[in-house]
């Protein structure tokens, strides 16, 4: 007679489960790919009609990305020596000269600038009201963390247009601190909450044999708390980053040129005859890269903290 396992699960369920990732995975990452195919298209394939699968890479999104292009007559177009470097050539071939470059660079940097800044002021000053809600006696604690937390179940454009008027007269409009500002207030009450439920999990106990040995508060906390409290400050700061480098609303009513995000900058990209979509697809894959890369070297930091204090011993 076969043993049974009611904890072991059986083949058939191991390839149930199985097929659900895969479809999964296939589901989720197909528009990710799409995006990907679609800067390497030239502009008349990524708008063919039935969506060309197999089509001959091209990298013209890149250059009209980082360019800005001029049509000129055929005369002048002769006229000029010939193109230098291939991007050049690319551009020739549609009868354009480059005038300069584009400014998707400078609402990178905007982004990188606004968003990392934004997530180290958030995870900072969450980290430490978070640890201060989980070991003093604050006053009205429940009220304060209830508080704190109402104000991100409030939609962002119930208050687009008081925080307008506000950063208007405080001279914070398409400012890089001003959005950084904006942004940490937004995400402060997540890291707040997030962290509590992490620091509430380290035992006072490693404090307490600090405290004991000479170590002043300050110290327990640097020393003790914080290496413990890291699998849940990463966590804190990918959802952070997330929020902040997506963020559109408040990118288009507040920015117009200096601190614009790349958000906002991306959907103006217009190209001849109408949108320039390899370029938009472009644009969009390069702006995934970075977050993709603090989540990639963050990960076992994130799925530990996902799953930290699922099981109490």
């Amino acid at each position: 007679m076969s043993s049974y396992s009611i904890t072991e699960p059986s083949s058939l369920q191991k390839w149930l489960a199985g097929t659900l990732v895969v479809a999964y995975a296939v589901i989720t990452l197909l528009p990710l790919v799409w995006i990907l195919t679609t800067g390497f298209k030239s502009p008349v394939d990524a708008i063919a009609y039935p969506p060309k699968i197999l089509f001959e890479p091209s990298l013209e999104g890149y250059v009209n990305l980082f360019t800005t292009r001029t049509r000129v007559s055929p005369e002048t177009l002769e006229a000029l020596p010939p193109p230098v470097t291939w991007y050049e050539e690319v551009v020739r071939n549609r009868d354009m000269v480059i005038a300069g470059p584009s400014r998707y660079g400078e609402r990178f940097l905007n982004s990188v600038i606004i968003g990392f800044g934004s997530t180290f002021l958030s995870v900072f000053l969450g980290t430490l009201a978070a640890y201060a809600f989980s070991r003093f006696k604050v006053p009205l604690k429940d009220d304060l963390l209830f508080f704190i937390l109402s104000t991100r179940m409030m939609p962002p454009i119930a208050v687009a247009i008081p925080i307008f008027l506000m950063f208007r007269t405080l001279g914070l409009s398409d400012t890089h601190l001003g959005m950084i500002l904006l942004y940490t207030a937004v995400n402060i009450s997540l890291a707040v909450w997030l962290l509590k439920g992490f620091m509430d999990e380290i035992p006072r106990e490693y404090e307490e044999a600090a405290l004991i040995d000479g170590y002043t508060r300050f110290q327990a906390f640097y020393k003790v708390v914080l290496p413990q409290a890291a699998t849940g400050i990463a966590s804190t700061a990918i959802f952070c980053l997330i929020f902040s480098w997506n963020e559109y609303a408040f990118a288009v009513l507040l920015t117009s040129g200096t601190a614009q995000t790349a958000p906002p900058f991306i959907p103006t990209i217009i190209g001849v005859g109408g949108q320039d979509w390899p370029a938009v697809a472009a644009g969009a894959t390069l702006f995934l890269v970075p977050v993709m890369v603090f989540t990639i070297l963050l990960r076992k930091h994130l799925l530990r903290g996902i799953t930290f204090g699922a099981v109490r011993k």
